[in-house]
């Protein structure tokens, strides 16, 4: 198992690697030294998925990634020290002012990928807990990470959403894999998958309906 010195660099390769994590008796700072630290984490990982996605078109977004990463690691944190942190909030889980492109949404997605089960925990501890709203408004806008979560995406223009056609394999695979229905029954995914699948759609989704529209 990788070892450092860093708290911020060891919780979450912790987290991604054993689902484990580290607690703390406060929400520990950030050095620039722990953020190049994981700059470079990240961009390993994100070489070895870069694998799955058939393309090697789409650069790792460094700025998306750490600021994800600071995201996931202190929603960990608060979920677990909260004395006198509710005036931070806003500070230490920041919305994302980068440009929003294929590229920052699977940056970010190697940390965001974990919120859902974050915003469930605090769910259940609190459910009127504001540190929850901040999380699923950053899921709104990275939903290929909050796939699992009951999101508000109605006004979402689908089409364009998708027009990257490796981040477009990408999320239907994630639908698919999580067998998310409120996703899959929307008209315009409803055709895409559908394309997908061909004859074969009562091997990949044999409950999943067919939306004529």
């Amino acid at each position: 198992m990788m070892k450092t010195q860093s708290p911020f660099l060891d919780t979450l390769f912790l987290l991604r690697k054993e689902e484990c994590i580290t607690i703390f008796t406060d929400v520990k700072k950030i050095s620039p030294k722990e953020e190049q630290e994981v700059a470079e984490y990240f961009e390993s990982e994100f070489e070895k998925e870069r694998l799955e996605f058939l393309s090697d078109q789409i650069p790792f977004d460094k700025e998306a990634a750490v600021w994800a990463a600071k995201i996931l690691y202190h929603s960990v944190q608060l979920y677990l020290v909260r004395e006198n942190t509710e005036k931070d909030l806003s500070q230490l889980i920041p919305g994302f002012r980068g440009q929003l492109t294929v590229s920052s949404r699977l940056s970010a997605d190697l940390s965001l990928r974990f919120l859902p089960q974050i915003i469930i925990s605090l769910k259940n501890t609190d459910p009127d807990d504001p540190l929850i709203a901040l999380l699923e408004n950053i899921l709104k806008q990275f939903h290929y990470s909050g796939i699992e979560t009951e999101l508000d995406l109605e006004n979402l223009n689908w089409e364009e959403e998708l027009k990257d056609k490796t981040y477009r394999k990408l999320y239907l695979e994630r639908i698919v894999e999580n067998k998310v229905y409120r996703l899959a029954e929307i008209p315009y995914i409803n055709r895409l998958l559908t394309a997908e699948f061909g004859w074969y759609k009562d091997i990949f989704w044999k409950e999943l309906k067919i939306i004529k529209d």
